[in-house]
């Protein structure tokens, strides 16, 4: 298979600390760091959150732009994910780095359980951010905890909430919500088919211990990956990950095993359809 494969390194989430791994970058200093080594092994979307001064997951816009700052400095041409994720703020907060206008944001349409709580995404909410991201000319990256958030997609872009085709992105094996299942697994990449087009741009992100079984199966299947010490902070039951770059270099590994070459950021760029950088 010839189509270049697109990881995404998913850098620091909301839920890590540096008790479960002390290599997780926290810092705005520390997320640079780490994503320049990731973006060097082969990444070509960072996808962000940030944390305060006592490392607690925010969504303070001001934070935001010092790492995207950052991260066109040091990572020129890497595609830029913000995450607008329900642990980091709440109601519109969560879009209120949207008018950075980053290359890409996530987005969840719709709720799921998390392990302890309801990830709430509600309608009015969606819409909403739906509408910031089109005003900032920002690519939407639909997180899918299950089927009926691809189906939602699928509304949304008919409608013009989502412009062009979505890409979407798998999310499996969170406490409580869809597990790492290959059979369902299979059905998501036949439904994102069926709904968008052999062609459709795809992901799939595993956590914890499903992290490399996702980052296998959508490797093989043609889609692309996300890996990163967001969803996992492990290299196997015994090791921790030494860094994001060590987990991205395991995900160049199993391209290198389905012959698939990894995207440079200019193919990634080509492939999401995205704006030209800026000079």
């Amino acid at each position: 298979m010839t189509k270049p494969c697109i990881i995404c390194v998913a850098i620091t989430g909301s839920v890590p600390t540096k008790e479960n791994n002390p290599a997780l970058p926290v810092t705005i200093a520390e997320q640079i760091e780490s994503t320049h080594e990731a973006f060097e092994a082969g990444a070509s979307i960072a996808h962000c959150h940030v944390r305060d001064d006592e490392g607690k997951p925010t969504s303070d816009p001001d934070r935001f732009a010092q790492l995207k700052e950052g991260l066109e400095k040091h990572c020129p041409g890497m595609i830029i994910q913000l995450s607008t994720g329900g642990r980091s703020g709440a109601g519109l907060e969560r879009g209120g780095m949207l008018p950075l206008r980053p290359d890409m944001a996530s987005i969840s349409v719709g709720s799921t359980n998390y392990p302890t709580r309801v990830y709430d995404n509600s309608p009015d909410l969606v819409d909403w951010l739906a509408s910031e991201m089109r005003k900032y000319d920002v690519k939407p990256e639909v997180e899918a905890f299950d089927l009926s958030h691809i189906l939602q997609a699928k509304k949304m872009a008919d409608t013009g909430d989502i412009v062009g085709t979505p890409y979407v992105q798998f999310v499996m094996g969170v406490k409580n919500s869809m597990p790492a299942d290959r059979e369902v697994f299979d059905f998501y990449v036949k439904t994102v088919h069926r709904l968008f087009g052999t062609d459709a741009a795809w992901c799939a992100a595993g956590i914890g211990r499903s992290q490399l079984d996702l980052n296998e199966w959508a490797i093989a299947a043609g889609g692309h990956a996300r890996t990163g010490l967001e969803d996992n902070v492990r290299l196997d039951r015994e090791r921790l990950a030494p860094s994001n770059a060590a987990l991205v270099s395991r995900a160049v590994e199993i391209c290198e095993k389905h012959e698939r070459p990894v995207a440079t950021w200019t193919q990634a760029r080509e492939i999401m359809g995205l704006r030209p950088v800026a000079a």
